[in-house]
Order: C-alpha cells, then sequence, then structure tokens
C-alpha cells in the first residue's frame, strides 16, 4: 500500500484530476485533460489484487463479484478523497480515481456566474446540472450546496453515489447518504426522503423514472432538489427526461415537469489562455415562455428561447463562449472548438449577430 499510496500522493500534488491503474501498464495520470505516463513501476497482478482487496468497501465485495465492477468513495489520510471505479479489462483488475478536493470551491474560484447563485437560492421546484462525464457537474452542485449551506438555515439531504465532497454543518444541517452504506438504492432512499423533513434534496444523478418522478413529487410539495443529467446541451435535458418514461406518460410528466422546473445549468470545460480550465455554461430557466413552449412540447424551440433570454438571465453556449474571448480568458480557436454553433460564433466575432432566435419563437 505505500507505493500505491505515494502514487495517489504524487498526482495530487502534480494537480492531477485523475489516476489510471492498469496491469501490465504505465501509471497514468490525468494533468489539464491529457493523459501522461508516470515514472512508476508498473502494476503487476499480484501487486493488483493486494490494492484491490485493501480498497474495496466491505459492503460492496459480494456486488464485485457478482458484477465485476463498482463505485465508491476512497480516503487516505493526509492525501485526500478519491471517487473510485473498479472493474475489469480481459479479466485482469483496473482502477479509475478521480481525485475530489476536500473543500468545496466558491462560485468565484469555479468562474461561475451571478446567475448560479441565483437559482441555488431558489425556494422550491427542480434544478438541474448537465453536461458530458468530466465537465465539473459535480463540483458545481457541490458549490450550490455549500451556498447555501453558508447562507440559509436550511435541513439538506444528499444522496450519492459514492459521497464526494464531505460538507460540514455551518448555517444549514446537512446529511450525506451514500447509496449502498448508508440506503440499498436511490428508489429505496427517495421512497423515505420526504419522511425525514427536508428543505432541499440533492440527487447525485438523475438514472431512471423512477429517481425523476420521486424528484418532481418532492417538488410539487415545496421542496428544492438539485440533480445532474448527461445531456450535451440545456435544451435537450428535457427531451432526455421524457425518454426516462413510457410514451403514453410523456405527455403528462412534460406538463408536470413545466410546473416544477427551476432551472437547468449545462457545462462544458474549455482550455483558458493561462493553460487551466474554466466553464463555459449555457443557463435555461422557467420563464413563461419556456413553459409554455414545454406545455405545448414545441421543444425544438426551448434553443431559440435561451438565444433570446438574456434580459431573464438566460445564456446560450455561444453567448458564454463570446463573453470569455472578449473578457481575454480564452481563445478564439479554443471558443470555436467548443461552441454549439461555431458558424453563428465566428460571425458574433466578426461583429454579425441575427437575431433569427426572436423569428423563430414568433
Amino acid at each position: 500500500m505505500e507505493l500505491f499510496h505515494r502514487i495517489l500522493k504524487t498526482a495530487v500534488e502534480g494537480g492531477a484530476s485523475d489516476v489510471h491503474l492498469k496491469i501490465g501498464g504505465p501509471v497514468i495520470f490525468r494533468i489539464n485533460r491529457e493523459l501522461i505516463a508516470v515514472d512508476s513501476p508498473f502494476p503487476t497482478q499480484e501487486w493488483m489484487n493486494k490494492i484491490v482487496d485493501a480498497v474495496s468497501p466491505p459492503h460492496l465485495k459480494k456486488r464485485l463479484d457478482e458484477e465485476r465492477e463498482i463505485d465508491f468513495s476512497y480516503f487516505v489520510p493526509g492525501i485526500g478523497r478519491f471517487r473510485t471505479n473498479l472493474f475489469q479489462q480481459r479479466s485482469q483488475w483496473c482502477l479509475a480515481m478521480r481525485y475530489v478536493k476536500t473543500s468545496v470551491p466558491s462560485f468565484d474560484e469555479l468562474g461561475l456566474l451571478q446567475q448560479i447563485k441565483q437559482i441555488a437560492e431558489s425556494p422550491r421546484g427542480i434544478v438541474l446540472l448537465a453536461g458530458s462525464t468530466g465537465c465539473g457537474k459535480s463540483t458545481t452542485l457541490a458549490a450550490m450546496i455549500e451556498h447555501i449551506n453558508s447562507n440559509f438555515k436550511k435541513h439538506i439531504i444528499t444522496l450519492e453515489d459514492p459521497v464526494e465532497y464531505a460538507f460540514e454543518d455551518n448555517q444549514s444541517v446537512v446529511e450525506q447518504r451514500e447509496i449502498g452504506l448508508d440506503t440499498l438504492s436511490y428508489h429505496h432512499a427517495l421512497k423515505h426522503v420526504l419522511r425525514q423533513d427536508p428543505d432541499i434534496i440533492m440527487i447525485g444523478e438523475m438514472r431512471d423514472s423512477t429517481s425523476f418522478a420521486a424528484a418532481m413529487s418532492a417538488a410539487d410539495t415545496g421542496h428544492l432538489v438539485l440533480s445532474t443529467l448527461h445531456t450535451t446541451t440545456a435544451a435537450l435535458s428535457v427531451t432526455r427526461i421524457l425518454d426516462f418514461f413510457q410514451a403514453d406518460e410523456r405527455e403528462q410528466i412534460r406538463r408536470q415537469l413545466a410546473g416544477c422546473l427551476r432551472g437547468v445549468v449545462c457545462q462544458r470545460m474549455v482550455n483558458t489562455v493561462a493553460g487551466k480550465l474554466t466553464p463555459a455554461l449555457e443557463i435555461m430557466l422557467n420563464t413563461p415562455l419556456v413553459k409554455k413552449l414545454i406545455e405545448e412540447n414545441r421543444l425544438d424551440k426551448l434553443s431559440s428561447a435561451i438565444e433570446t433570454g438574456s434580459d431573464d438571465g438566460m445564456l446560450s453556449f455561444n453567448q458564454s463562449l463570446f463573453n470569455l474571448v472578449k473578457a481575454g480568458k480564452v481563445t478564439e480557436k479554443e471558443a470555436l472548438a467548443k461552441a454549439s454553433n461555431p458558424q453563428g460564433l465566428e460571425m458574433n466575432f466578426k461583429g454579425i449577430f441575427l437575431d433569427e432566435g426572436r423569428r423563430i419563437i414568433s
């Protein structure tokens, strides 16, 4: 374990976000989104078997034997906490470990906008953090929870698989429940959570119709529900949610969602001129127009509503990237590579702005 912990310590000190261990291959760190092989002995099967036995939580070992992969949180005193996935390839163990910073970053440290703070302060409804894997959804969600914890007297219950950031009670009371350790499943936890007197419920990830139906039920009864979703744009999040349900259920779910949705924040990480990462944000708020479009099943018009909703606090990816370039934080080349509509963004850089959104909506 000494070598293993030394590898993890080196990763943290070197600014790595992820560590990959594979039998017979080099130890790999991901630094600034690039994979880098480090100078370390190659993991052997005997060594890896010892590591797997040592790091696997006792309550998950039966599942590991049956399913051959598990997710869990691994903490090393003096080094830090790692969100860990243990799996097999070619009948050999592999470890993918993401370093989770112990202190929750602030909104300013993350480069988040004022609108995100306002969304976090919503009294009720569903707030979704969307984006692809590794785009910082969990970190932004943690920043929102910590903002509430620092400024409001609320009872916050989190359901996570696994627990990533550890919150200390401040103004709020925060209780964190890990799936498989503190409760059997998301379904089981959501079944009982409303009896635990929460003001705010944080669900680590929306995975199926059961979890989302429970979230809507909680939002309908006056709770604030925060969660994450795997989609590439804010507008597509509504379609993704409806895909959880059977065709004959979608009409009712869509109308219910129109009433309880508070907003969707979608993130993409972009490289800055300083060699770091910053989020480009797309923000969709449930304004009267957005609510009407969802109710009337005109979901293809949501992107246009976002583009024309800047007065309400909404923001498209192109607008976010344009602002980052104008602020000198991101190059035009990087912005165009991450844009939803590169041609439109390129026209913006040349001073050409088309008001297509308003025409399409009308």
